[in-house]
């Protein structure tokens, strides 16, 4: 009983989340020089900026995909689930680089809320398709939203004592 309350509101939910939360993060280790955006501006603004790379965002895309096909190898999850997780776990990224540079907001400036959830937004809202029956409970959604925002402020501060990140958020 204390075995599957466990698992269906942590360990289900972790699981549930993982490729987004890779694809998201995955991207500060394998940052490039060519931005994403090649230095192209609209409105008289940059596109999304400096720090979103091809080869971070290539990076980003296939962690959350591997991730994706292990959780498909090992316990079975779709594999669908995992790779729109994904997708819009880079989606929502980069939408919030793109709102922040129409904005004004500076490359690296932290926009509380947006910059540590709006990607698991797009993560959740591009796998609704694929299946809402696959989404955790209301608890679970409460811990994924919970531990995003540990786990956020924990990894960028983490990434910029390690000279990763500029800025620690």
């Amino acid at each position: 009983m204390v075995t599957n309350l466990l698992y269906s509101l942590i360990v289900y939910p972790i699981l549930f989340i993982l490729p987004a939360w890779i694809a998201n993060g995955t991207p500060v280790l394998f940052s490039g020089r060519q931005p994403l955006d090649f230095g192209r501006r609209l409105d008289g603004r940059r596109i999304f900026g400096d720090h979103k790379t091809v080869r971070g965002t290539a990076a980003g895309t296939i962690g959350g995909f591997v991730i994706a096909g292990l959780e498909y190898s090992l316990i079975g999850s779709p594999l669908a689930l995992g790779a729109m997780l994904t997708v819009g776990a880079i989606a929502g990224d980069l939408f919030g680089s793109f709102v922040k540079r129409r904005a004004g907001a500076k490359e690296g400036s932290n926009i509380p809320i947006m910059d540590q959830y709006l990607f698991l937004v797009f993560a959740l809202l591009f796998a609704l398709p694929v299946g809402l029956s696959y989404f955790p409970s209301p608890i679970g959604l409460v811990v994924i939203i919970a531990l995003t925002g540990v786990l956020h402020r924990l990894t960028n501060v983490v990434a910029h004592k390690a000279r990763l990140k500029d800025v620690p958020w």
